[in-house]
């Protein structure tokens, strides 16, 4: 069997030395790219927009600053039964700012999970994801993101009782329509090289700022 010989072993602590500098450069590399876009994904901010499209056990609420006798009757008879179904669209605000300035390469940031938890006047309802992914552009202008909402208020509000379920749908997608009852807890999960990178907890998403 053959004796390797000071030259051989030289060669070989060089070759292993050259695979893990090789090894080693390339980690950091990955690492300073994971860093950065973690970076990216916490600099996209979130805002309750609006709320829009709202039915109340199939009567209509948009634009409405009152509800008038006939469907007084079909909401009184299903808070009776125990059941007001609502269904409304919530829409997010989304600013990605990776436009490409201050410093920060220009990148789209493609939300493919945004789970979400509704709290409506401090009452956590339910909860659900975006159907498929979202693309937010690095341009730092609004994209809004639509979430289709559907619970029924008597569940979570009936002791609240009938007056109050009305004036939070009027209030939430009426005449004065606004997100100001409504907070969004959402968990954000961002698609990037290296797989998909989620914020490392809940945010509340609110109507008041950016967050």
């Amino acid at each position: 069997m053959p004796v390797k010989t000071s030259t051989d072993m030289t060669s070989s602590i060089r070759a292993i030395a050259t695979v893990l500098l090789c090894f080693s450069t390339l980690s950091c590399g990955v690492v300073k790219e994971i860093s950065q876009a973690v970076t990216n994904l916490s600099r996209c901010k979130f805002k309750l927009a609006n709320v829009n499209g709202l039915t109340l056990a199939g009567v209509s609420i948009t634009g409405k600053s009152g509800i008038n006798f006939i469907d007084g009757a079909t909401l009184a008879a299903g808070f009776a039964r125990g059941e007001l179904p609502a269904s409304f669209t919530v829409n997010i605000a989304a600013v990605n700012p990776n436009d490409g300035t201050g410093g920060s390469p220009k990148s789209a940031a493609t939300l493919t999970s945004f789970a979400w938890t509704l709290i409506i006047d401090n009452a956590t309802t339910i909860n659900g994801d975006i159907a498929s992914p979202i693309t937010i552009p690095g341009t730092g202008q609004e994209s809004i993101i639509p979430l289709r909402v559907s619970l029924d208020l008597v569940k979570f509000f009936k002791d609240k009782g009938y007056d109050h379920i009305i004036n939070l749908a009027l209030a939430l997608g009426g005449a004065n329509s606004s997100p100001s009852r409504l907070t969004l807890r959402a968990k954000p999960t961002v698609k990037t090289d290296f797989g998909p990178i989620s914020y490392p907890g809940e945010i509340d998403i609110v109507d008041r700022e950016f967050r």
